[in-house]
């Protein structure tokens, strides 16, 4: 087995457009893991590393539709040490291309979408 280097715990900055994106695939955790399995196989606590406010419950119904659609394999090792690890499918691999560009977008767009959802949250306020 090949040694990754462990996920930055920081790789999700708070203020990252990440949030802003306009589209979900799955839920609103997707596309993060997926970010987080780009580099290879990861183990259940690697993934919780750089996402601090997933709950266990919710990184395993992510984890659970990532699989269903066909984006995440998971894979069970026996043996001394048993783990059970999750990888991106060449489905899942096909995604990161236009993810990149959604986040592209996002940047260029960052301030827009701010103040579309500060508009918003204050309309909804005044209501």
């Amino acid at each position: 087995m090949i040694q990754q280097q462990p996920l930055d715990p920081e790789m999700f900055d708070p203020v990252c457009p990440s949030p802003l994106v306009p589209f979900r695939i799955g839920d609103k955790w997707a596309t993060l893991i997926l970010r987080c399995l780009q580099d290879g196989p990861r183990r259940f606590s690697e993934l919780k590393v750089p996402l601090p406010g997933i709950t266990s419950k919710s990184l395993t119904q992510s984890l659970r539709g990532l699989e269903r659609d066909g984006f995440v394999s998971r894979t069970e090792h026996d043996g001394p040490e048993r783990r059970v690890e999750y990888a991106l499918t060449p489905l899942g691999r096909g995604l990161l291309g236009p993810l990149d560009a959604a986040c592209e977008w996002t940047r260029e767009h960052w301030d827009e979408l701010l103040d579309a959802q500060e508009a918003g949250l204050s309309d909804r306020g005044a209501r």
